[in-house]
C-alpha cells in the first residue's frame, strides 16, 4: 500500500470519495464518513486496521478476501458502500450533529432512488445520529426506507474493541442470510 505523509493526507480532509453504488443491490453498506486515508486513497475502508473487508469475507458476503482497490467488484456481488456524511475527517468525532441528520436525510433520498434489499449502517452510534433513533441496538430494524429494510451492523474500525473480527463477522452473516432470502 502507498504510504502518504501526513501533509498528504490533511490535504485529503473534505475530499469527497466517489459511492460504489447500482440500481437494486441486495445490500448498500453505509459507512459514517470516508477517513483521510479513504479519501487519499479514494477508496473506501482504506485504513489497514479496518476490518470491513476481513469480515466482509469471513462473512460469506465475497468469496475471497478483496482489497479497498477492487471497490468496484462490489457490485458484482449485488453489494455497494456509501457514507451517512459524505465529507473526509481525520475522525468520526469531527462531525457535527447538524451534518448527522443531513447526512440521514440525503441517505434517504439516495436509498428511495437505488432501492437496495438492505441498507446496512456500519456503527450504531452513527446511525442513531442519523436517523434520531436513540435506542437503536445492532440488527434488523423496524425502520424502512420506501421498500429497503435497515440493518445497524458493528462499526468495524479497529478503534470498535467491544466487536472482535469473528463477532462482526457473525452479525455480517446474519444480514447475508436475510438478504439472500429476499
Amino acid at each position: 500500500m502507498t504510504r502518504f505523509t501526513p501533509e498528504e493526507l490533511e490535504a485529503a480532509r473534505d475530499r469527497l470519495v466517489p459511492d460504489v453504488v447500482a440500481d437494486g443491490l441486495h445490500v448498500l453498506f453505509c459507512g459514517i464518513n470516508p477517513g483521510l486515508l479513504t479519501a487519499a486513497t479514494g477508496h473506501h475502508f482504506a485504513r489497514p486496521g479496518n476490518r470491513f473487508w476481513p469480515v466482509l469475507h469471513r462473512s460469506g458476503f465475497t468469496p475471497r478476501l478483496m482489497k479497498p482497490a477492487e471497490q468496484q467488484e462490489l457490485l458484482s456481488y449485488g453489494l455497494g458502500i456509501t457514507n451517512v456524511v459524505a465529507r473526509a475527517s481525520a475522525r468520526a468525532d469531527e462531525l457535527s450533529a447538524e451534518e448527522y441528520r443531513e447526512g440521514g436525510r440525503l441517505l434517504a433520498e439516495k436509498v428511495a432512488r437505488l432501492r437496495p434489499r438492505w441498507l446496512a449502517v456500519v456503527g450504531v452510534t452513527a446511525y442513531r445520529a442519523a436517523f434520531d433513533d436513540r435506542k437503536a441496538k445492532v440488527g434488523p430494524q423496524e425502520r424502512t426506507i420506501g421498500e429497503s429494510r435497515v440493518w445497524v451492523l458493528p462499526n468495524p474500525s479497529g478503534l470498535n474493541a467491544h466487536w472482535t473480527a469473528a463477532t462482526m463477522a457473525e452479525e455480517f452473516a446474519r444480514l447475508r442470510v436475510a438478504a439472500e432470502g429476499g
